[in-house]
């Protein structure tokens, strides 16, 4: 068995094994792959959804804000 450290901090295990089909290496090297980039993708939209979240609490800040401005001048 070989082991390969991927991008994702996971650890994959592939069993290599010289007398089989080499289409499994090529399988599990895609599958792996494939993973990635949904644990990629999985990261960046909870990391956009943070930042849609910042930028709605400042626009309610500044809207309560404006509104209790608007309250005093009246």
């Amino acid at each position: 068995m070989t082991t390969y450290r991927t991008t994702s901090d996971q650890t994959v295990v592939i069993d290599l094994d010289p007398r089989g089909n080499p289409m499994l290496l090529e399988e599990n090297l895609a599958r792996s792959r494939m993973h990635e980039a949904e644990v990629f993708a999985q990261r960046h939209r909870t990391a956009r959804r943070l930042v849609v979240a910042r930028r709605w609490q400042r626009l309610a800040g500044w809207a309560q804000r404006r509104a209790q401005l608007t309250a005093r001048a009246v």
